[in-house]
């Protein structure tokens, strides 16, 4: 017995212990759990990782909400174009009626003015030819009496004779004298 107790433990000296294996020694997994930790305080204490992810935590949380406030302005914006839309053709047959009024309104008070401007015209016209007829007549009688007057002179130059002249002249003077 002494033998094969001897031989147990050469062979249990062999072989290595499961947390002595190579490459797998238990003390390198404690060793890492306790380091991760502590490096992991270490680095929150001393250089305010923490705070920073707070802060980041914080600036995330603003940028969704003023996204979401931006988002419900723009889908309020949205529907204020849709509804516009929805209602831009008939504000279009609105305009359309509106100005096929105006103009319609507008021919007939340029009608109004064409016609009074007509009657003003045809008035003044009138009047003109009253006036250039009236001035002819002047002018035609004017030249009548002085055609009237040079045949009478000519009539009278060629009928007189120097006896006629004489006497007219001493007619003339006698009634001069006479006058005074």
């Amino acid at each position: 017995m002494f033998a094969f107790a001897n031989v147990y433990f050469l062979f249990a000296e062999q072989t290595p212990k499961w947390w002595d294996y190579p490459g797998f020694e238990l003390w390198k997994f404690v060793n890492l759990v306790i380091f991760i930790p502590l490096a992991i305080w270490g680095i929150n204490k001393f250089l305010g990782f923490k705070g920073f992810l707070r802060a980041r935590k914080v600036q995330i949380k603003d940028e969704l909400e003023q996204a979401r406030t931006e988002r419900d302005a723009a889908v309020a914006k949205l529907k204020e174009v849709e509804e516009r839309l929805s209602r831009l053709n008939s504000e279009i047959e609105t305009i359309k009626a509106k100005s096929e009024g105006e103009a319609a309104a507008e021919r007939e008070r340029i009608a109004q003015s064409t016609e009074a401007e007509i009657s003003k015209l045809t008035v003044q016209a009138q009047r003109d030819i009253e006036n250039a007829g009236k001035a002819a007549k002047n002018e035609l009688r004017r030249f009548t009496a002085e055609q009237s007057v040079r045949m009478a002179e000519e009539l009278i130059k060629r009928d007189l004779r120097p006896e006629d002249d004489l006497r007219l002249i001493g007619r003339n003077i006698e009634e001069m004298g006479a006058a005074r």
